[in-house]
């Protein structure tokens, strides 16, 4: 049920307001879809469709237009405009006939699914034909999609490249799920943002720092805990000792958090001096009593990603020693481990792996956390996300419709009515002007008429994520690479959800 004190009436852009004015005389049905439209050389070929149950349930199902946000609706536009243009009429009209309930029909790909760009992913169309109108009235939220799209998007890109280096430096996926921690809370504009980010990253791991994710995952996704922390320090709990103790500092911090594991920020003064003569030597004898369920995990946060994290590990080598695995890569014992969360996006993560192992080191001796990178690093053309027009009926007659723009070719749009299917072939593809099988359509009718038809909790959304084999092998961020888009006999990876 969306909530109360929103008014829907107002969450659109001030130009929509004036569109019922516009659409052909005896119009009846306005039929729009979205996509994320593919571009030759992008940098991603595939998308993770993820937040459309989110934006339902919090502001389009249920009783959404009362008289009171009718009243408030017409003063406000009468207000911005300076002349009357709201449709009154037309809002009380849907108020009396539907109780206030949109009567729209939205079909959409299941959330967490892999599409590849290019394709429809939902559809939106008004039932009642007095309504038109009401379509692309709702393109403004609707399309704010593209943020939770995008952000499930690259956390899936970053899981391919960890999990990538992760096999051919340990031979297992074992742990992961825990490989990429969400540290962009602050760093993104508003608390809805980092729910609904935070809530896209944990459609493809289990570790995070934002607690607005996971709110968002238990309220509207039905998960009681989708990820996990462990006790951490910051600058403030260590530089407040004084420059002197820092070593207290470090000490009462294992004092403090005698099991389980932990994290301790180490770069204050001298990361190097702090692993060497403090961690390695100092406090040696209690980081070698803690096990591997109370690891001690050290956390660079400041220099070059890559060179810092190689220094940090080759000390922590000469002072605690280190094992071979299975595959013939070093691992450091295993109440020792790295978290590198300063610089990272898809790049660095890639360039800092593939350093590590070319010195001999396993995926397995480091964790990353990403911030902005991960949530704020993005925007909508990142995916080239757009809602367009593809078919009406005016006077009983349907006609498909398009817009080919002669000055940008790839702004051209799809045509009439739209399915998506599995073809022949294995592969994913958009049949357009209404010519689709229902029965092989695979976009779900997920609400009609104020009524929410179809949910998913974020155990299914993280099934339909999942990796595949052939995942492993796609080179970094998909970028054309035509195997991605022509793979459809895929096997699961095990170790993930």
């Amino acid at each position: 049920m969306a909530a109360q004190d929103f008014n829907f009436l107002l969450a659109t852009d001030s130009y929509k307001i004036t569109h019922y004015k516009q659409y052909p005389p005896n119009v009846s049905k306005v039929y729009s879809y979205f996509e994320c439209r593919h571009k030759k050389g992008a940098q991603f070929n595939e998308v993770v469709f993820f937040g459309l149950q989110y934006l339902l349930k919090r502001y389009i199902a249920g009783c959404v237009v009362t008289e009171e946000k009718i009243q408030e609706a017409k003063v406000f536009y009468q207000m911005h405009f300076k002349q009357k243009v709201f449709d009154e009429e037309g809002w009380r009209k849907l108020l009396e006939r539907y109780d206030g309930r949109l009567p729209i029909r939205i079909k959409a790909v299941p959330e967490g699914r892999i599409i590849p760009r290019g394709n429809v992913l939902f559809t939106v169309e008004n039932t009642d034909p007095d309504f038109y109108w009401l379509t692309n009235y709702i393109e403004t939220m609707l399309v704010q999609m593209w943020y939770p799209i995008t952000v499930a998007t690259i956390s899936r890109e970053f899981k391919k490249i960890l999990a990538k280096h992760l096999k051919a430096t340990s031979g297992s996926l074992e742990g992961l799920e825990f490989k990429l921690h969400d540290f962009g809370y602050r760093g993104v504009s508003s608390q809805e943002s980092a729910a609904l980010g935070g809530a896209a990253h944990l459609v493809n791991f289990c570790s995070t720092d934002t607690v607005a994710g996971l709110l968002m995952a238990q309220r509207y996704y039905n998960c009681p805990m989708a990820g996990f922390s462990i006790p951490a320090a910051e600058h403030s709990t260590i530089i407040s000792w004084g420059r002197s103790r820092e070593k207290e500092a470090y000490e009462y911090l294992l004092d403090q958090f005698p099991t389980g594991p932990m994290a301790v920020v180490s770069d204050s003064y001298d990361i190097f001096k702090a692993c060497k003569q403090i961690w390695g030597d100092k406090l040696k004898e209690r980081v070698m009593e803690r096990s591997e369920d109370s690891m001690l995990v050290i956390r660079p946060d400041s220099g070059d990603p890559t060179e810092t994290l190689l220094g940090v590990i080759k000390i922590l080598e000469e002072c605690f020693s280190c094992s071979v695995n299975s595959v013939g890569y070093k691992v450091l014992p295993s109440y020792l481990r790295i978290i590198q969360g300063d610089g990272i996006d898809l790049c660095s993560v890639e360039k800092i792996l593939k350093k590590l192992s070319d010195e001999g080191w396993s995926a397995e001796n480091v964790f990353f956390g990403c911030g902005s990178a991960l949530l704020q690093k993005l925007n909508r053309d990142t995916l080239n996300c757009a809602f367009k027009c593809s078919y009406v009926e005016t006077n009983g007659k349907g006609m498909d419709v398009y817009k080919q723009p002669v000055t940008d070719p790839s702004k051209g749009s799809k045509r009439g009515r739209l399915s998506l299917r599995r073809n022949s072939d294995g592969l994913i593809e958009t049949v357009e002007r209404g010519v689709g099988k229902p029965e092989e359509d695979m976009l779900v009718t997920v609400f009609e008429n104020g009524t929410i038809l179809q949910e998913y909790s974020l155990d299914e959304i993280r099934k339909n994520a999942r990796l595949w084999e052939e995942d492993l092998s796609l080179s970094q961020h998909n970028q054309d690479h035509p195997t991605s888009l022509e793979i459809h006999q895929k096997h699961i990876m095990n170790g993930v959800h």
